[in-house]
C-alpha cells in the first residue's frame, strides 16, 4: 500500500468532482500534481500543490480554488483536517484508522512493502565496475562496485528488469603490459633474479603467484620460445588469474554480475562484430573519411593527423566527430565502445546505465552520442560517475598499498573494516560528490556511524520479540497474526513512526526513476532515528515501551508496529546489499 499513491488518487477524483475543472477538463492537466510529505510534519501528513498548479488554466484564484478543493477532501472519511497555507498549499490531516490500516497493509507485506511496478518490466543493463583485468581492485573501483550494485538492486525492487554487467577490458595495450609483467615473475620463478620492476611494467607482488604457476605448469618451455609464441600462452592465464582475483574481490563486497563480456570476443573472427557495427552507422549516414584537428592539450593515443574513418557524432550531440578506424587500417579503442553498445541494444535493452569513474567523464558525451546514432534516438543510456574516495585513519591519510604497489586495494579495506561498513558508507554520499572514508569512523559504535545506527535499530527491533517472548512465554511471535492488532496503536509518537514507514515506497519509485540509491540509505538513517527515538520515549514513559509485562494486548499491537520497522529495515539494508543483524555486540 503506497500511502501517497492512493491520495493522489483520491485528490484526482475530488478535483474530477468539481463542477469548474469537469467543464475545462481538456485544458487541465493533472501531470504537474504532486502529492508528497509536508516540510513541516506539524503542517499535516500529506501536502498536494494541486490548486498551485491548476489555478491557472482554469482562470482563478489559487487560494480561492484550493478552498473549495479543501472542502471536497474533507467529505473523505480518512481525512480528519484539511488546511490551506500560503498562496494555496494544501495540507492533509489523516485519521488515526487510516495509519492503523496501513500499518497492518505494511505487516501482511513483510519484506514485500515497497515493491513497486513503476519499472513496468522494462529491461535496463547497469554495466559497472568493469576494472581493467591488470591487478586487484582498488577502493576507487569500490565505490563504483557498490553505487552499481545497489542502483541495480534498486531498479529490480522498483519493477525493472535488470542485467548487472561487467565489461572484461581483456584486450589492448594494457594486457600486452600485464603479460610482459607476468612473464618477469615467470623468469624469475625459474630462478632468476629480475631486481627492480622495470619502468612501465606492473610492480605488485599479487603477479608472483601468477608467474609461480606458469613455471610450474610450463617448467621452462616457455622461458624458450620468442615473444609472439609465448605471449599468447601468457595473455590468458594472466588474463584468468586476474579475472579469478577480481571475483573473489568483489565476492568480498557481496557483488555478483549477472554476465561477463570480454571485450576480446569483439576482435574474434577479424573483428567481424566491431566491422559489423561500423558498416551499420555507415548505413545511417553517421560515418565519413576526413581528418580532425589537433585536440587542445595533450595528443590523445587515436590521433592522426591523416585522413581516417571517422564518426559523425557532432551531429548526435558531440563534441567532436570521433575515429573509429587508423589510417593502417587498424581499430580505435572506441570502435570496441560502438560494437559494444550495439550489441547490447541488439540484446534488448533499450536502457543503459554506465557506472563510470570520475576520471573517464570525458566519455558521456560520445557514449550518449553514440546511443543516439546506434538507435536512432529510441535508446536512453545514463552515465554516473563516482568520484574519488579519500582514506583516513583518524583523520590521517592511509599510505599505499605493498601488495599493489601503487594503491589501497578494495579487499585491504574489506578485511580491515567489514564489508556492511563498506557497502553502506559507500553509498552515504551522492556517487557525483567526493567520498572521505575513515576506518575508524565507520568501526565505532555510536549515532554519528550510520551503519551502525541503522543495523543496530534492526538488531533492537529482534530485542523486542525476545523480550516479548519471556515476558509471555506462551507467545508464539511467528504465527501471531500481528496485523490484525494495530488497533492498539493509537500514541501520536507511534503515528508518526508508521508516517514514516509510509514513505518507504515514495522513497523506493524516487530513487529509481532518478537512479540515486543515496536516497534510500539517508532514509534508513532517518528510520532508524525515529525508531530510536521512540525508543527512548519508552525509557521516561513506561506507557510507550513496546513491551509491558502486565499488559499483553497493547504489547502484542506494539510487535505489529515493531514487525514493520524490522521488515522495511532489512528491506532496505538488503538493496544497499548490508546484513540486517538479529544481535549486536
Amino acid at each position: 500500500m503506497n500511502l501517497f499513491a492512493d491520495f493522489e488518487v483520491r485528490i484526482k477524483e475530488a478535483l474530477e468532482s468539481i463542477d469548474l475543472i469537469r467543464e475545462k477538463r481538456e485544458s487541465v492537466d493533472f501531470n504537474r500534481l504532486t502529492v508528497e510529505p509536508p516540510r513541516d510534519p506539524s503542517h499535516g501528513d500529506v501536502a498536494t500543490n494541486a490548486a498551485m498548479v491548476l489555478a491557472k488554466p482554469l482562470g482563478t484564484n489559487p487560494r480561492a480554488l484550493a478552498d473549495v478543493i479543501a472542502e471536497r477532501l474533507k467529505q473523505d472519511a480518512d481525512i480528519v483536517d484539511v488546511t490551506v497555507a500560503g498562496p494555496g498549499f494544501i495540507n492533509i490531516r489523516l485519521s488515526s484508522a487510516y495509519w492503523q490500516r496501513l500499518l497492518a497493509s505494511i505487516i501482511r507485506d513483510g519484506e514485500g512493502y515497497g515493491r513497486s511496478a513503476v519499472g513496468a518490466g522494462r529491461k535496463v543493463n547497469v554495466e559497472f565496475v568493469s576494472a581493467n583485468p591488470t591487478g586487484p581492485m582498488h577502493v576507487g573501483h569500490c565505490r563504483g562496485a557498490v553505487v552499481g550494485d545497489a542502483l541495480a538492486n534498486l531498479m529490480a525492487f522498483a519493477g525493472y528488469e535488470v542485467t548487472k554487467e561487467y565489461y572484461i577490458n581483456d584486450a589492448g595495450s594494457q594486457i600486452d603490459v600485464l603479460a610482459r609483467s607476468v612473464f618477469l615473475r615467470y623468469r624469475e620463478a625459474l630462478g632468476e633474479t629480475v631486481g627492480e620492476i622495470p619502468s612501465g611494467l606492473y610492480p605488485g607482488d599479487y603477479l608472483v603467484p601468477v608467474g609461480q604457476a606458469l613455471a610450474k605448469e610450463f617448467g621452462t618451455k616457455l622461458h624458450n620460445m620468442p615473444q609472439d609464441e609465448w605471449m599468447p600462452i601468457v595473455k590468458d592465464r594472466a588474463i584468468d588469474a586476474m579475472m579469478a582475483m577480481i571475483r573473489e574481490d568483489l565476492d568480498a563486497l557481496n557483488v555478483h554480475h549477472d554476465i561477463f563480456y570480454s571485450e576480446r570476443g569483439l576482435h574474434a573472427d577479424g573483428a567481424a562484430r566491431i566491422r559489423q557495427a561500423i558498416n551499420d552507422l555507415t548505413f545511417k549516414g553517421h560515418v565519413y573519411r576526413g581528418t580532425l584537428p589537433p585536440p587542445k592539450g595533450q595528443l590523445p593515443e587515436d590521433w592522426e593527423d591523416r585522413e581516417q574513418t571517422l564518426f559523425r557524432s557532432t551531429d548526435v550531440g558531440d563534441d567532436i566527430d570521433r575515429p573509429l578506424i587508423k589510417s593502417d587500417g587498424s581499430y580505435t579503442y572506441f570502435a570496441a565502445d560502438v560494437a559494444y553498445f550495439k550489441d547490447k541494444f541488439d540484446r534488448g535493452y533499450n536502457e543503459m546505465i554506465y557506472v563510470l569513474g570520475a576520471d573517464h567523464g570525458g566519455y558521456v558525451k560520445r557514449l550518449e552520442a553514440l546511443a543516439r546514432a546506434v538507435s536512432g534516438g529510441s535508446a536512453k543510456l545514463t552515465v554516473l560517475l563516482c568520484q574519488l574516495v579519500k582514506l583516513f585513519r583518524d583523520g590521517e591519510p592511509v599510505k599505499m598499498s605493498k601488495r599493489s604497489g601503487d594503491f589501497v586495494t578494495l579487499r585491504e579495506v574489506v578485511d580491515e573494516v567489514g564489508r556492511d561498513p563498506v557497502r553502506f558508507m559507500m553509498l552515504y554520499r551522492k556517487n557525483s560528490e567526493p567520498l572521505d572514508f575513515d576506518f575508524a569512523k565507520v568501526t565505532e559504535q555510536s549515532k554519528d556511524n550510520p551503519v551502525f545506527y541503522v543495523q543496530y535499530a534492526h538488531a533492537r527491533c529482534m530485542s523486542v520479540f525476545r523480550q516479548a517472548r519471556e515476558a509471555f512465554p506462551d507467545l508464539d511471535t511467528e504465527s501471531l497474526d500481528l496485523a490484525a492488532a494495530v488497533s492498539g496503536v493509537s500514541d501520536p509518537a507511534e503515528m508518526q513512526l508508521i508516517a514514516k514507514l509510509a514513505e518507504f515506497p515514495r522513497i523506493i519509485e524516487a530513487a529509481a526513476l532518478a537512479q540515486e540509491p543515496h536516497r534510500l540509505a539517508f532514509y534508513l538513517y532517518d528510520l532508524a532515528s525515529s525508531f530510536h527515538a521512540h525508543w527512548n520515549k519508552g525509557k521516561d514513559n513506561p506507557d510507550l515501551r513496546f513491551v509491558k509485562d502486565n499488559d499483553r494486548e497493547s504489547s502484542i499491537a506494539r510487535l505489529g508496529l515493531v514487525r514493520a520497522v524490522a521488515s522495511v529495515l532489512k528491506s532496505g539494508l538488503a538493496i544497499t546489499g548490508t546484513a540486517a543483524p538479529d544481535e549486536m555486540r
